[in-house]
């Protein structure tokens, strides 16, 4: 409001400082109106680079709409992101590996290792200065508390170990979820393709072992490779119907038959070491006498993606193993 003038000074020149308080008033609404029209353009530009996601374990995180520096705490993770398009500043290595796993070597060979599969290596993971973390299975609240300072950390993995699932949250959280649909589709297409040119071995029962230094393990429900070959519609023998009670069942020599099947494919998570082994088991009477050995239908393959924590990429590789092997 301009300053009160008496009548005496009306129509003198005293009256111009009112006038010019006035324009001032004015100006300053204006420049106030104009500073908080900034300011909701900064919340909505705030607004706009910024989404949340409700994570694995059900907890809402607030992440960048398009991560540029991304830390993968699991395979699943980085299987995920380098199928999505998008290179992590960090991974974790995988199990039995002192880097990304085998079948992910070449994808991520520049990429630096930030932890193991027992965690992550926190002052490694700060110094990839992530701007997401993706943190897998992790469940382990104080080491999520710390992830969290560090940076947005989003559990992508659930107590299912669907990859599925695992590539969908992910590809939300990155900013890539039409990414995520499209790989699963196109999955889906090569999967029933798969199942179709199967012709006779369709519905076969089919075995999945590891073999290492501690002996023979079967994979059961509840894995990685089992969803796969569920998809594919495929038979399982034994105790590979159930349920384990982890990530796989060691089994003794007196017990081999429970890796038997129309087929069987048995892998190692080293190309070196164990892979020397698997020769070794190879000459075993209780080896030689299963009947895919007889029948010519086992298969070695690689333990990193068929019987370890699996993912995306994994999925489709196994496709193709699998299609090499029983397609004729």
């Amino acid at each position: 409001m301009a300053p009160y003038s008496s009548p005496s000074s009306r129509g003198s020149g005293i009256a111009r400082p009112a006038v010019s308080a006035a324009l001032l008033t004015l100006c300053a609404l204006t420049l106030s109106a104009c500073g908080s029209e900034d300011k909701a353009d900064a919340a909505d530009a705030g607004t706009a680079v910024t989404t949340q996601v409700t994570d694995a374990t059900g907890t809402k995180v607030k992440v960048p709409a398009t991560p540029e520096r991304v830390v993968a705490l699991s395979e699943m993770d980085l299987d995920a992101s380098l199928a999505l398009g998008v290179e992590p500043v960090g991974l974790t290595a995988g199990r039995g590996q002192k880097g990304a796993p085998r079948y992910l070597a070449d994808q991520a060979k520049n990429i630096p290792v930030v932890g193991a599969v027992t965690g992550p290596d926190i002052e490694k993971v700060v110094q990839a200065k992530p701007d997401v973390i993706l943190a897998g299975q992790l469940a382990d609240e104080q080491v999520l508390a710390q992830l969290r300072k560090i940076a947005p950390t989003v559990v992508t993995i659930d107590d299912t170990k669907d990859w599925k699932k695992a590539l969908q949250l992910t590809g939300t959280t990155l900013g890539k979820a039409d990414e995520a649909e499209k790989f699963l589709a196109d999955y889906g297409t090569r999967a029933a393709a798969l199942r179709s040119d199967l012709g006779d071995q369709a519905g076969a029962s089919v075995s999945v072992a590891r073999y290492s230094a501690k002996g023979t393990a079967v994979m059961q429900q509840g894995v990685f490779i089992s969803d796969v070959l569920k998809d594919l519609g495929f038979a399982r023998p034994g105790i590979q119907n159930d349920k384990g009670e982890g990530h796989s069942t060691p089994l003794s020599d007196e017990n081999l038959q429970e890796i038997d099947g129309d087929w069987l494919f048995i892998g190692s998570l080293d190309s070196g070491t164990d892979a020397d082994l698997l020769g070794e088991l190879a000459k075993k009477p209780a080896y030689q006498q299963l009947g895919a050995v007889r029948e010519k239908h086992a298969t070695v393959v690689d333990g990193t993606k068929w019987t370890s924590l699996g993912g995306a990429q994994a999925a489709v590789s196994v496709l193709d193993d699998i299609r090499k092997a029983m397609v004729k």
